[in-house]
């Protein structure tokens, strides 16, 4: 949550939207209001991920925080790499994901499409 709560923070503004979504994920990943206050408050260090699926997991969900205030600022993208990059994903892969998540709606990319552009870069 505390790399969710960093990417809100990216640009510089916090709007209802970006705050919604941290909720929703936060109440899907069993985390409490009162913990998310205070990570907004002090983030904690990013948690190494070991799964291959646990991270195009946390590393999409990163990307949909980025683009669910339909804003796309260049600090975010930066921190997005930034983010990728500590996780082994690759830029190009990070800019692919950005452009596949422009042609759809609320950027929302079916699953499989994400999947097969992390084949593409890492097979």
């Amino acid at each position: 949550m505390s790399d969710l709560i960093i990417m809100v923070k990216a640009d510089g503004k916090i709007k209802p939207s970006e705050i919604q979504l941290i909720q929703k994920l936060a109440k899907r990943l069993g985390v409490s209001m009162n913990e998310i206050s205070q990570l907004f408050d002090s983030p904690k260090p990013s948690q190494p991920l070991y799964s291959e699926v646990d991270r195009i997991t946390h590393f999409y969900r990163l990307a949909l925080v980025m683009q669910v205030d339909q804003e796309t600022h260049e600090s975010e993208i930066g921190a997005l790499k930034n983010f990728g990059l500590k996780m082994g994903i690759r830029p190009i892969v990070t800019d692919q994901i950005i452009k596949k998540m422009g042609q759809y709606r609320n950027g929302i990319v079916p699953a499989e499409e994400l999947l097969n552009i992390f084949k593409i870069y890492y097979n």
